[in-house]
This record gives structure tokens, sequence and C-alpha cells, in this order.
């Protein structure tokens, strides 16, 4: 079997085997496409097969996009990194960290390089700690305000966020949290425009991204697959609110930096091959080849970074994306330097740079990071072109 048949037949494995409901592979190498090919439904109930252009949640996959903006900023000299969070957010002063012996005073403020490493001492919602369950008592206000027609702004969101007791200290520890959804709000503050503006102006647009956004207007519905959950029993609707992201029909008050667009497999390859281009595109050059160079380099030092979680072995951080750097401790194929991230529906990207290669990943089902179709659709691609 050629590639493309050796990836389809791993897709239409996947979805006989219920992990997914649809997914589909798209493989560029020096600007042109290798593969495409996809298995399954956008809607299993209709038995709606899914299209080249049907519409994703990307939900994670939205902050390497958001990195982006924030790297554009900082090269055109409007964002110091190194600035602390509480001079664009008041939320964000004399914040304290939750320890065993109660709230003490931060060492230092959570600067907006913090925020790019996931070094902030923020949390996403949870059971474990006091800053996840503070975090998900405030998400649960978020959803009933948003389900009463008055969402919080994603300004008042982060204000929020920032009066919440941290993990740890700033600098101290990595934890994958809502630095994304703050880093929006600072993108608005210094450019004067809404996140939502800001994306379009300076990357949706040039690229050509004409199906990514917040939220997915009346007449595209019919291209927005169906989110499904693994359950014993199969795969079953998946309809509640995440985090405060939803099935949005028009502009949500809370744009989610860190899991909020929606988008299709070519739009989101535009961008991807933007960044392989170190942000060369169409006669424009929407970010300096420095700046993307920079941008895909691990700022997670050993120590206290030892454990990453989601990272995976051989893999650091930065920059809202994982890099890798020790290709021979991944459980498969892995390229020094790769980088990319994903979203919790199962989408996926990787850039190889010193190959000029992109594959990238759609699907409809709630994963675990790096499900075992995206392992195996690795490994076939890698062993070939890699």
């Amino acid at each position: 079997m050629n590639l493309q048949e050796r990836v389809t037949q791993c897709l239409q494995q996947a979805v006989a085997s219920h992990e997914t409901a649809g997914i589909s592979v798209l493989v560029r190498q020096n600007g042109k496409e290798v593969v495409y090919s996809q298995a399954g439904y956008a809607d299993l109930a209709a038995a709606a097969p899914l299209r080249r252009d049907s519409i994703f949640r990307m939900f994670s996959q939205t902050k390497p996009i958001v990195s982006a903006a924030v790297m554009l900023l900082m090269e055109r000299g409007e964002l110091d990194l190194m600035s602390p969070v509480s001079a664009f957010l008041p939320g964000f002063r004399q914040q304290k960290v939750a320890t065993p012996e109660g709230l003490v005073p931060a060492r230092r403020p959570a600067r907006v390089m913090d925020l790019l490493g996931m070094t902030a001492g923020l949390s996403y919602p949870g059971d474990g700690d006091e800053s996840d369950r503070a975090a998900a008592r405030l998400f649960a206000e978020v959803h009933q305000r948003i389900e009463a027609g008055n969402g919080m702004t994603t300004q008042e969101l982060a204000n929020r966020i920032g009066e919440l007791p941290l993990a740890f200290h700033p600098g101290a520890h990595w934890r994958y949290s809502t630095c994304a959804d703050v880093l929006g709000a600072v993108i608005e503050i210094v450019s004067g425009k809404p996140l939502a503006d800001f994306l379009q102006d300076e990357f949706f647009t040039p690229l050509g991204m004409k199906d990514t956004a917040f939220f997915v207007p009346q007449e595209k519905q019919e291209r927005l697959v169906t989110a499904y959950r693994r359950t014993p029993e199969g795969l079953t609707p998946f309809r509640q609110m995440f985090f405060g992201i939803g099935d949005f029909d028009s502009m949500p008050a809370y744009v989610a930096g860190g899991g909020g667009l929606r988008s299709t497999m070519d739009d989101y390859a535009a961008f991807a091959d933007m960044l392989l281009r170190e942000g060369a595109w169409g006669g424009r050059q929407l970010l300096r080849p420095a700046t993307v160079r920079w941008m895909t380099q691990p700022q997670l030092t050993a120590g206290p970074f030892a454990d990453m979680g989601d990272c995976r072995d051989g893999f650091s951080y930065g920059k809202l994306m994982r890099v890798c750097v020790e290709p021979g401790l991944w459980a498969g194929l892995a390229l020094r330097d790769e980088y990319g991230w994903d979203g919790m529906m199962g989408t996926y990207f990787a850039n190889m740079p010193h190959e000029r290669l992109s594959l990238l990943v759609m699907q409809n089902a709630v994963h675990g990071s790096f499900d075992p179709v995206i392992r195996k659709v690795r490994n076939i691609v890698l062993s070939e072109l890699g």
C-alpha cells in the first residue's frame, strides 16, 4: 500500500472501532499537499459524511493562534513580555498563592512571558487543589451568566481569573491553565481591538481563513460537525458548555483565547503553512522569520518542569505549544524541533520545520492528548516523510 492508502486504512479502523465518529488527515510538505484522507461521519444519526470543508471545534488548538498574535505585538514593539500582567489587568495586582498554611502573597508578579509558558500559577477548573476549585466556581458563574444572556466579557473574566488563588508562585512550576484566555484580554488592551477583530485583521483575512471564527453563523451551521463523547456504550452526543465555550451562532461576549475558535482543515493548514514559511504568506510577511523561530522554541528548564503532563516524554513547552527536544523519549517516531498543539475534540497539528512538513488531524470526539489514531498516523507519515 502507498502512503495515502495506509493513512486511509488507519482512519477507517478508528471509525470502525468507535474511537471517533469522523476524522480527516492532511499532510503537506514543501508547500504541497501530499495526503488528504477522511473517514466517518460529521453526524452519526443523519449518516452525514465528513466533508473537506466541515467546521470543527478547535478548543485548545486556538492557543497557537493567540501566541502568534502576541508575537506580532512583541515584534512591533507594542508589548514587552517581561511586563507584569497587572500592568494591563488590575485583577492581577496583589495576587495570593494557596498553600497548606493558607494564602500567602506571590513572591513576584505574573508576567506575560509566564502566560506564554503556562508558568503563571493559574488553573483550569477542577477538583484538585484550591486553585482548581476556585476556577471551577468562577466558570460555573460564567456559564450561568451566558445562559442568562449576560455573559462576562473577555477582559472581565481575565480580571476575575487574576483574583483567584494561585496554585504556585509565578515561574515556579508548569500547569496547563487559563493563561491563553488571559493573553486574549492582554491582546485586546494592547491592540485596542477586540480579540476576534485583531485575529481577523492580522491573520484570518490575509491567510484566507474564511471559516475560522469564535462562532458559526447560521448559514454555515450545516457544516459544523456534531461533537461526541466516548462512553462504554459507544459515541454519544456532547452538547455541554465547556470553560465558557458553547455552540454559539453569533459573537459571544467572552471570546475564549484558550479554546473558542472553530475552523476547517484548510483554514488551519494555512496558518500552519505560514509558520513553516517563517511568517511569509501570499507575498506578505505576517510575522518576521526571527519571531517565528523564537516562537517555536521551548522556554521551560529542567527540575520543576520535568513532569509536564499533556506534553509527554521528549517534549518541552513554550509559547502555547509543545516542542520536541529529545525525540528518542517519545513512544513513536518524532523529530527534533517539531512543534504544535491539539484540542479537546481531537484536533491536532504538528509542524516539522527541518522537513518542511505539516501534519493536521480533524475529528469530532472528545479525546485524551495524542489519541491512539493520532500516534498511528504520525508513525505512518513520519516513517515515510520524516
